[in-house]
């Protein structure tokens, strides 16, 4: 059983895996726009020509294997044209949120990402994913959610994040939200307070969730029915996240449980 989140770090597979931009015709501006959210990361992307292909497709590679594709267009309505705000006042409804194939991917590879004002596209990542994590429980409407706010006063000042929230919460799912005590969301929302100063609250960010059904049997086997997700991100410096997401049904089901017994 780990004994910290940091140490579920050391359980990722942390594939060796790549970007293609196959037979590319959009301009250099929008292929910066996609080293601008990779920059950095164990995730090389580059350019290849094939013949009878279509035009800009992104492929997800691994020992000469494709394994998923998007095209450009969907990356940039998605990711690469958006930036946090829209979320936070709740301009992008749930049930708009998309990860792309290519993204979806690149679950367990382990990434270090930067916030605004050093990278303005980095950080967007993980809240994709933390959105399409919650557009998970919202459409399974039961099981359980897990997520931590640093500072639990977000819930309140970020519209578009007490709207995913409040509905999460009404689905029909447990939720639970963690983070230092300046606030009370449990007064407007229908969710589990956990509060506390101990680093998992001021420094963790996670989204986790389990399904409907026995989340673990002690043994790190899940047996809910359903979507597994997981974002477990940790920040040690200022403003710079080490992060990874997983659809592994039973390590989210061991997340889960360590997040519920030691948080």
């Amino acid at each position: 059983m780990a004994d910290s989140l940091r140490a579920f770090f050391g359980e990722i597979e942390a594939p060796d895996r790549s970007l293609v931009v196959l037979n590319r015709s959009s301009p250099d501006p929008v292929r910066n726009l996609l080293d601008s959210l990779l920059e950095g990361q164990p995730v090389s992307i580059r350019d290849e020509e094939v013949p009878d292909g279509d035009d800009d497709v992104v492929a997800l590679v691994e020992d000469g294997e494709v394994l998923a594709q998007s095209t450009l267009d969907d990356l940039l309505e998605s990711v690469l044209l958006i930036n946090s705000d829209l979320y936070k006042t709740g301009a992008i409804d749930l049930g708009e949120v998309e990860l792309p194939d290519v993204l979806r991917g690149l679950d367990e590879v382990p990434f270090r990402l930067r916030g605004y004002p050093q990278s303005n596209k980095e950080k967007l990542l993980l809240i994709v994913i933390s959105r399409v994590i919650e557009r998970i429980a919202n459409e399974t409407g039961g099981g359980t959610l897990r997520s931590s706010f640093q500072r639990l006063s977000r819930l309140r000042d970020e519209r578009g994040t007490y709207e995913v929230y409040e509905s999460v919460a009404r689905s029909g799912v447990d939720v639970h939200v963690y983070g230092v005590d300046d606030a009370d969301p449990a007064g407007e929302l229908p969710v589990t307070v956990h509060t506390g100063s101990s680093y998992p609250y001021r420094r963790s960010w996670f989204v986790v969730f389990t399904p409907p059904g026995r989340r673990d049997d002690g043994n790190g086997r899940p047996s809910g029915t359903g979507d597994h997700a997981a974002l477990v991100a940790l920040k040690d410096e200022p403003n710079v996240w080490d992060g990874f997401w997983t659809f592994r049904p039973e390590l989210v089901a061991r997340i889960d449980r360590y997040i519920a017994e030691h948080v």
